[in-house]
């Protein structure tokens, strides 16, 4: 009798966990940021070399309303129903069987390659995760993951930026090019960023060497003789800087692609980059963070049912720094 007694409890508590839920946004359709809706969705449970994480706040990228639109699923390897979200921080609340950088409990933060980030629970794999900066809020820990990982893999992994080398940065107040001056800078690199009137004031709280406000000043009559260009803008603004980098030198670009014969009329090289998580360069990114390196940049934080309104912001491409969701109360860490 005990026996059945403890399998048909056994069952009942199998049942509950597997008819968990919880709240989130969701897309069941592709198209404009107001197909989200805020609902009860399945809570995830983490395979085994996954965290399951309670998302304290989660970031909004440029590239979520393309992802909601269907544009950037294939991409990003998405399907319907969908919850975006990529910038994930919170506490871990379940670890995977095979999980043995992290424990319950631990604050960390990571990119989530396939999203779930707007939601109170969402799964990180181990080697998308590192441990929080405990210098840093979850809010301005969630405006890291995405961004910071792309600059640093367009100008670290792939620019090799150096001491001594300058670097010239399209769009440097953004959710990525805030980052990127920053980085160069620890890297002791001379910094020329370009943003709008608006935010010059910013490229120098981040350490820009020069601050080139586009609106009233061209940037190739600025910048000369660069190492390496890190483009975020795209259209005119990459066709203009070939010209201006040094032979050997190198553009990136995370909004194009580089055109070929122009590379070769400069005698120089391009890449288009497409980050990827990265759970120890993350880690690398912290100990900057940590050092005072590296401040994160929040332009703006809203609620997770604000999600529709902070998609249509970031579909803008103008926001400072980055909006971050906050989905549950601080915890002190």
């Amino acid at each position: 009798m005990r026996l059945i007694l403890g399998l048909v409890v056994s069952l009942v508590t199998v049942a509950q966990a597997s008819a968990a839920t919880m709240k989130a946004v969701v897309a069941h359709e592709y198209g404009a940021p107001e197909v989200l809706k805020y609902e009860d969705a399945p809570r995830p449970e983490p395979k085994e070399n996954e965290l399951l994480v309670r998302v304290i706040a989660c970031g909004v990228n440029p590239a979520d309303p393309l992802v909601i639109s269907g544009r950037l699923a294939k991409e990003f390897g998405t399907h319907l129903p969908l919850i975006p979200g990529y910038d994930v921080a919170g506490v871990v609340e379940a670890t995977g069987a095979k999980v043995t950088k992290f424990k319950k409990g631990d604050a960390v933060y990571g990119y989530a390659l396939f999203g779930g980030g707007w939601a109170e629970y969402a799964v990180l794999a181990e080697n998308e995760a590192a441990l929080k900066p405990k210098s840093a809020t979850f809010v301005e820990t969630a405006a890291v993951p995405m961004g910071a990982l792309t600059a640093w893999q367009s100008l670290i992994d792939t620019a090799k930026v150096s001491a001594g080398q300058t670097v010239l940065i399209h769009g440097g107040s953004g959710g990525v090019g805030s980052f990127a001056v920053q980085i160069a800078k620890a890297k002791g690199a001379k910094v020329i960023a370009t943003a709008s009137t608006a935010n010059q004031d910013l490229l120098k709280q981040l350490g820009a060497d020069v601050a080139i406000d586009y609106t009233k000043t061209k940037f190739e009559d600025v910048a000369r003789d660069v190492d390496v260009v890190f483009d975020t803008v795209g259209r005119d603004t990459l066709a203009r800087s070939y010209p201006l980098v040094k032979k050997g030198g190198i553009v990136t670009t995370i909004v194009s692609r580089p055109d070929q014969a122009q590379l070769d009329k400069y005698g120089i090289r391009g890449s288009s980059i497409w980050s990827h998580p990265d759970g120890n360069e993350l880690a690398e990114i912290t100990k900057l963070i940590e050092a005072g390196k590296i401040k994160p940049v929040v332009g703006q934080v809203l609620p997770l049912t604000d999600a529709v309104k902070a998609s249509q912001q970031a579909e803008t491409h103008h926001t400072r720094g980055k909006i971050v969701l906050k989905i549950a109360e601080e915890l002190k860490t």
